[in-house]
């Protein structure tokens, strides 16, 4: 599966690729919001695993730019934001899933698998 980590946390975001790498998937990061959607939009992903909070795009808005045109990859959206409201938000925003931080890799694998 090649999945798409946009986070701007580098010792996350390196973290996450290693362990999804491991399990044979083809891992690709984006440090921001605006990287995220345009490598998103270019390549053949299958799966995002996506930040709230991005320095530049919050990760709300990327999730409704992707399916506002019309791209229905599966979003699991991972933050340290874990209020119901804010996973209300992500899910309304587009986001498939939603996973606060700090969680078990286990969880995220399965997520990243939809």
């Amino acid at each position: 599966m090649h999945v798409l980590i946009i986070e701007d946390d580098p010792r996350l975001a390196d973290l996450l690729e290693q362990l999804l790498a491991a399990e044979r998937h083809l891992v690709e990061v984006a440090r921001t919001g605006r990287d995220g959607l345009e490598y998103a939009r270019a390549s053949g992903v299958d799966a995002i695993v996506l930040d709230i909070g991005l320095p530049d795009v919050s990760g709300l808005e990327v999730a409704r730019r992707l399916r506002k045109a019309g791209n229905a990859v599966p979003i699991l959206m991972l933050t340290a934001r874990d209020a119901v409201a804010d996973r209300v938000a992500g899910l309304d925003a587009g986001a498939d899933d939603y996973l606060a931080k700090p969680f078990a890799f286990e969880e995220l694998a399965a997520g990243a698998s939809c």
